[in-house]
């Protein structure tokens, strides 16, 4: 357990009073860490810190579990005097601020997108037990439910469901069904737009005979807002008023944004997170239910996905749709290896593939990034770190391909700032 934080975090975090803390002999009494991402001059994340801070407390006074668990505090501040004056306020460890390189592979290896995140890992394994932590210290302020692990959709899901003609359905109504679980809110103007396309891609499917269902989440800021929003939806809903179960939906997905839309299989098994994407490139519901795709390619709607983490991007010269595919089935190989070792660790992709032709969302991409304009053209993006890696060579095959995934894993490339 203790090497495998050590390998997660370095051999040393530091305190609020600077002191060195040695993980070894903090992993061995572990068995689960908080890993909270924030920055002192963001304001949701002092007005979160102070949350926490009064739930760590009474954790480690009260609790039996107490010393189990760990916060350990990854900074995205950039000035070290306001770093250190924010670690004053905390009870727990952070990495130490020069520490950049480890804390941006935290921040890709568990898909961090926004702060304040707390991210509970498993201290032995490093996998994710429970995504919104902020919920965690919100509903649980006692730490009673500790550790705070996922359970199934049917348990969390669980209870009378809602149509918009105010006849109630129960949650068992679901069972043997796809299901897209829809947090929107009607204040969001994104979530309006994918509502409509949603709709009809909800009649399309439910015609062509399959069982589907969607549950929408609400994070409107009213009953009132919400009786509105739902109005134009003909699925299910969890009522308004269970802010509880509402509450413990978003934990189990670590929902960090809307809109979102989880596809799930007839067992409950999550298909994808990328229902948003899925829905709005494919509108005639052709490959659903989306089970991802190892190799993508580039568009405007999937080009939010570039923000999720690392990318693999092959940029060819190609105008005409069909001319991407030789470099697709380039490309194919090497992403279904790396997809099948992820999925026999029980781990989420640490890159993603996609292959780009020539138009103008590429050459905006290419002018954000500043890649030369050389096609083909094999690159890594990483845009939470602005940082890039290119390839660029006469040839691309798919050992090329592959050499450049292996050495980026293995953190042999140096990175080019974007």
């Amino acid at each position: 357990m203790s090497e495998f934080l050590v390998s997660l975090l370095g051999e040393r975090l530091v305190d609020s009073e600077q002191a060195e803390v040695d993980v070894q002999a903090l992993g061995g009494r572990l068995s689960l860490v908080g890993l909270y991402f924030g920055c002192s001059q963001n304001a949701p994340c002092k007005q979160f810190n102070a949350s926490l801070c009064e739930f760590y407390s009474k954790f480690k006074k009260t609790s039996e579990h107490k010393d189990k668990l760990e916060i350990v505090f990854i900074s995205s501040d950039q000035d070290q005097k306001h770093w250190q004056d924010f670690l004053q306020e905390m009870q727990w460890p952070a990495l130490p601020f020069k520490d950049r390189h480890k804390k941006m592979r935290l921040w890709n290896k568990y898909k961090v997108t926004s702060v304040p995140s707390l991210v509970f890992v498993d201290a032995a394994t490093g996998k994710v037990v429970c995504r919104n932590g902020l919920l965690v210290v919100r509903d649980d302020p006692k730490g009673l439910e500790f550790p705070w692990g996922a359970k199934p959709f049917a348990e969390v899901v669980a209870g009378p469901l809602l149509r918009n003609n105010r006849q109630a359905a129960d949650s068992g109504s679901l069972e043997g069904h796809y299901v897209g679980v829809y947090f929107s809110a009607h204040w969001c103007p994104p979530c309006r737009s994918l509502t409509r396309v949603l709709v009809e891609s909800y009649r399309a499917i439910k015609e062509s005979g399959q069982k589907f269902e969607i549950v929408f989440v609400s994070a409107d800021r009213s009953e009132e807002s919400f009786q509105q929003y739902f109005s134009e939806m003909p699925w299910l809903a969890v009522p308004y008023s269970d802010e509880a179960r509402r509450s413990r939906l978003n934990r189990l997905y670590g929902i960090q944004g809307i809109p979102t839309l989880i596809l799930l299989d007839a067992e409950g098994h999550m298909i994808t997170r990328q229902g948003r994407v899925e829905v709005l490139n494919d509108p005639g519901c052709l490959l659903f239910p989306w089970h991802p795709r190892a190799v993508l390619e580039l568009s405007e709607t999937n080009a939010v996905q570039l923000h999720e983490g690392p990318c693999l991007v092959l940029f060819v010269d190609a105008e005409e749709e069909g001319e991407l595919e030789p470099a697709k089935e380039l490309v194919q190989p090497v992403a279904l290896k790396l997809m099948a070792a992820s999925k026999a660790k029980d781990e989420e992709m640490p890159l993603l593939f996609f292959v780009a032709g020539e138009d103008d969302m590429t050459d905006s991409l290419r002018d954000y990034t500043n890649l030369p304009e050389a096609a083909p053209l094999l690159t890594i993006l990483d845009m939470s770190a602005r940082a890039k890696y290119v390839r660029d060579v006469e040839e691309i095959t798919q050992d090329v391909v592959d050499q450049f995934v292996s050495d980026f894993l293995d953190e042999k490339l140096k990175p080019e700032p974007i």
